[in-house]
């Protein structure tokens, strides 16, 4: 779903999201997980970095600042891959390999979550 408010564009997935914001669930994240994400992303706030360690599959990766615009996209991050703090990123959500393709999310847009 798109919205127009003062020029800016919004934008809404067609996923349920699940919020990592404690120690413990920030830590966990997909870890250890069996089964690709379907239908479903991760919102880990606070996030400006992410790790693949202890994955089972791929995923791709949207960064968002404060406002929930988007910063940062990568696409189809393997296990064990890493990637660097994003400079201006608060928040990181993480989606099935193909949603950034498939929804056509672009760097400076925003998300409503």
């Amino acid at each position: 779903m798109l919205e127009r408010n003062n020029d800016t564009l919004y934008r809404t997935l067609p996923l349920r999201v699940r919020k990592a914001d404690t120690f413990i669930k920030r830590l966990k994240g997909l870890m250890f997980r069996k089964t690709p994400l379907q239908h479903e992303a991760l919102l880990i706030t606070p996030c400006n970095s992410i790790h693949m360690c202890f994955m089972f599959f791929s995923i791709d990766v949207v960064f968002l600042n404060e406002e929930n615009k988007v910063v940062k996209v990568v696409q189809s991050l393997k296990p064990w891959g890493f990637i660097a703090p994003v400079k201006g990123a608060k928040t990181t959500l993480e989606l099935p390999e193909g949603s950034i393709e498939e929804h056509a999310i672009k760097i400076g847009e925003f998300l409503k979550l």
